[in-house]
């Protein structure tokens, strides 16, 4: 069966009439006769939008009760079961009520399209889960609803309804949005005209970006290979010189003269890593591009022209901006250079510009040799192969029987390649020339001149000359590339490495450094740093001894802009390492940054979950301890009136109401200050072994009614648990008040307790209204109250304090669904005998994150 297709029309924000563009598309498609129905299409009380509902045929939705209210929803069965060619689903993004078929409703429409059912959505720019940090700042709304920007992504069609601010402001203000008494507040806050300007920016973007996609994937399929000057996107070459920044800072010049254009900036290395650009200036202009707006690229390549070229065309480049040579004018014998290499292959499409700049005819370093990558020792080694092997063979060759011309030959062609693999091509050379002479004077009759005889023999040498030379060829280049790939090899290993731990971010700053040393096999690394350039060097880390305490002290240092650099000491680095020793530099600043941003994080953490119990806690004394306060004060003032005669029922019933006032606030007190204890971390407990059926019964007496609220089960036969007593009474019994708080009238509470392996659990089970899944961590954090209770409830400290002693007393505290409806509380102690020892002092984070969410379950 194949896939449905999916449309999406895509809006900067509401009421910019999406789903009157998609109702008005169902028309048209009825009327051409596609059988096409409503699946869920919501008008919001909008004349026009629901008129154009007239005429469709709607799929009937599904009604579902949740917490006492009816809502309706999409039926997804109804309408697999209904198969119309073309399904309307508006608001992609909606997340459906519990119970529904699934959790939100782009995965209902995942299953229209899977069944072969086309779909057309809707969905508004904010909702787009990659883009919600940026609403957020641009807005000041975090959007609860989001779609995964792949869904949208994978639409066959997207179409952007564009509106003008001024004009939606203008609908909104005339009704045609939100209820009249809703239109101020709308348009004072999240209808600015600033947040819609920016809003249409960044939906226009995504499109553009989302058909510059599907240009470059036809472009892909048809082999495409000719410039589509559909926008400006201007490539600029660069060589590690200074002169970078000034074509960087022309290219984006040249940008911003044409609408959306783009710089890419692309670095070309040798595979081999011999090169001359400076790592520092190069980290300098990557920095400057991104300032600018573009993009950083760095490519590998053996033909520099060739590549750039290849890159320029591979991203839809229009113009490629060079600087003009550095070259001094006799260096042009080794070619026209770069610049005029792509001039004259770029070909019509492609306008190449060479910018001047005062580094033009200064000069640059001539390439390094290729011998240089093998190593001093063989290139020695096949210099001595190459001229002393021919003599040494032609002495031993001169001892032994005569064994031909051709086997001469052989021997002497045997050196040259040993020479070759050992030293590269000239070695290999200077063996072919010594070998070629030495068969003429010795073995080539007449013997001991340089004069041939025989014409096959004259033959024979020249054959023998060029087979050395060739053979010699051949082994140095597959030399030369075996000995790229190697080491390419390894760098392509420690780069992913790198990037790993960039995804991942778990290596540490020393961890880093020690790879650093052991990949290049030095004695030290260290992270050097400082404030200005007169200030002194600073160790932001180090591993092994003695490590430098400045990069003039190093054998090795890699700058890491103007005041970083890591500093290497143990042996001088070959250039062809510094690449790689680059990124290291780069990944060492980066996590240094980091643990310094985790740092500063966790900080403001601190200092935000400060604030927010002060807050909480501000909040708290003003409602939830001034109540008790007041009713206290009402009955002792009633009680000193003069002008009542009261009876003594009214005398009692005060009395009983300044006795209940003064317990709720002991109790609430005496949870704010433990949960100070534990925000400070100053709970020690006194462990022992204590039975639970001694402590369960002391926690009731706060409980009203104990006897007919409370069912206790604790057998005499439980293990002993180790645990502190004045604690764990508290813990049951804020566990216990908060059970019976929830639990319906005539439903008692029941407490049990029974013995797991080397654990005793305590079972606190209400037929309460329970609390979802993804709410159960929640509830035991600080300040949270249940949906439906009352104010006077207390200020939801219950359930944190207990955790918190819980896990002082090293055991746990956790919530599950009671069986048929409910919610039980799980307390998990070490029974007495087992190995494991009480927690120390807790925390502040023992009792979890404190955001003030009051829409939880806690008293």
């Amino acid at each position: 069966m194949a896939r449905g297709k999916l449309r999406i029309y895509l809006g900067a924000a509401p009421g910019v009439g999406k789903t009157y563009a998609m109702l008005s598309e169902a028309h048209r498609r009825t009327e051409r006769g596609t059988d096409c129905v409503v699946a869920f299409v919501e008008h919001h009380g909008r004349p026009r939008t629901e008129v154009m509902l007239h005429g469709l045929e709607e799929v009937p939705r599904r009604e579902l009760e949740y917490r006492g209210t009816v809502f309706t929803e999409m039926d997804v069965d109804a309408v697999l079961a209904r198969r119309p060619r073309v399904a309307l689903v508006d608001e992609l993004a909606h997340t459906n009520v519990p119970g529904s078929r699934n959790p939100k409703r782009w995965q209902d429409v995942e299953e229209l399209l899977a069944a072969g059912i086309d779909v057309v959505s809707t969905v508004n720019i904010q909702h787009l889960e990659s883009l919600g940090d940026v609403v957020e700042s641009i807005t000041g709304v975090r959007q609860r609803e989001t779609v995964p920007d792949e869904t949208v992504r994978r639409a066959n069609e997207i179409e952007l309804v564009d509106m003008d601010p001024q004009a939606l402001r203008r609908r909104m203000a005339h009704g045609n949005v939100y209820q009249p008494d809703k239109v101020d507040a709308a348009l004072s806050n999240y209808f600015r005209p600033g947040n819609l300007t920016a809003l249409r920016e960044l939906a226009l973007l995504w499109v553009a970006d989302r058909v510059d996609e599907y240009l470059t994937e036809y472009r892909s399929e048809h082999r495409v290979s000719t410039i589509w000057g559909s926008r400006e996107r201007i490539v600029v070459g660069l060589t590690g010189g200074p002169e970078g920044r000034t074509l960087l800072r022309r290219a984006a010049r040249l940008a911003e003269k044409g609408a959306g254009g783009e710089v890419l900036a692309v670095y070309i290395a040798r595979s081999d890593g011999l090169t001359s650009a400076s790592p520092k200036e190069l980290a300098v202009q990557r920095t400057l591009v991104e300032d600018l707006g573009g993009t950083f690229h760095h490519v590998v390549g053996e033909d520099i022209p060739a590549a750039l070229l290849d890159f320029a065309r591979g991203v839809n480049a229009t113009q490629i901006v060079l600087g003009v040579s550095r070259r001094k004018s006799w260096q042009y014998v080794f070619g026209p250079g770069v610049g005029a290499t792509v001039a004259r292959d770029s070909g019509p499409d492609l306008d190449v510009h060479l910018i001047t700049h005062d580094e033009a005819g200064k000069g640059r370093g001539l390439p390094v040799a290729r011998g240089a990558r093998l190593g001093r020792a063989r290139i020695v080694a096949g210099w001595l192969v190459g001229v002393l092997g021919p003599v040494l063979l032609t002495l031993l060759l001169q001892l032994g029987p005569d064994a031909g011309l051709a086997n001469d030959m052989l021997l002497f062609l045997a050196l040259t390649v040993a020479a070759a693999l050992l030293g590269g091509l000239y070695p290999a050379l200077a063996a072919a020339v010594v070998g070629c002479v030495l068969l003429n004077w010795f073995f080539t009759p007449p013997l001991h001149t340089l004069t041939i005889a025989d014409p096959e023999n004259i033959l024979a040498i020249v054959i023998f000359v060029g087979v050395a030379v060739s053979v010699a060829s051949v082994v140095d280049l597959a030399a030369r590339r075996t000995h790229q790939a190697a080491r390419l090899r390894a760098e392509s290993e420690i780069l992913s490495f790198l990037a790993g731990s960039v995804l991942r971010g778990e290596t540490s700053l020393e961890a880093l450094l020690e790879r650093v040393r052991e990949t290049f096999a030095m004695e030290s690394a260290a992270l050097l740093e400082r404030t200005s350039d007169v200030d002194p060097w600073i160790r932001a880390g180090s591993v092994g001894p003695r490590p430098a305490e400045s990069p003039e002290d190093a054998d090795v240092d890699m700058p890491v802009g103007d005041h970083m650099a890591l500093a290497l000491s143990g042996r001088v680095l070959p250039a062809s390492d510094r690449r790689v020793l680059a990124a290291f530099a780069a990944q060492a600043a980066v996590v240094l940054d980091r643990q310094r941003l985790r740092q500063e994080a966790d900080r403001a953490k601190e200092l935000a979950e400060g604030n927010r119990i002060r807050t909480a806690l501000l909040a708290a004394v003003s409602h939830d301890l001034r109540t008790p306060l007041a009713g206290i004060k009402v009955s002792v003032s009633s009680l000193r009136s003069d002008d009542v005669e009261w009876s003594e029922g009214d005398r009692a019933e005060l009395l009983a109401a300044i006795e209940d006032g003064a317990d709720r606030l002991d109790h609430l007190v005496g949870n704010l200050l433990d949960m100070s204890r534990l925000q400070t971390g100053t709970v020690t407990p006194l462990m022992t072994e204590t039975d639970l059926d001694e402590v369960v019964p002391m926690a009731m007496g706060g409980i009203p009614d104990p006897a007919e609220t409370v069912v206790l089960d604790v057998p005499e036969t439980l293990p002993m648990v180790v645990t502190d007593k004045g604690l764990l009474e508290r813990v049951v019994a804020n566990v216990v008040e908060n059970a019976v708080k929830y639990s319906p009238r005539g439903e008692p509470v029941v407490v049990a307790a029974s013995a797991l392996a080397d654990r005793v659990e305590v079972r606190v089970v209400d037929r309460g209204p329970g609390v979802p899944d993804e709410a159960k961590d929640r509830i035991f954090e600080p300040f949270q109250r249940h949906g439906d209770a009352p104010r006077g409830a207390g200020v939801g400290l219950g359930l944190a304090v207990a955790r918190g002693f819980a896990e002082a007393m090293g055991g746990t505290l956790t919530a599950e669904d009671t069986p048929g409806g409910g919610l039980t509380m799980v307390l998990t102690l070490r029974a007495a005998g087992t190995g494991t020892g009480p927690r120390q002092p807790v925390p502040a984070a023992t009792a979890g994150p404190h955001h003030l969410v009051p829409t939880e379950r806690q008293t």
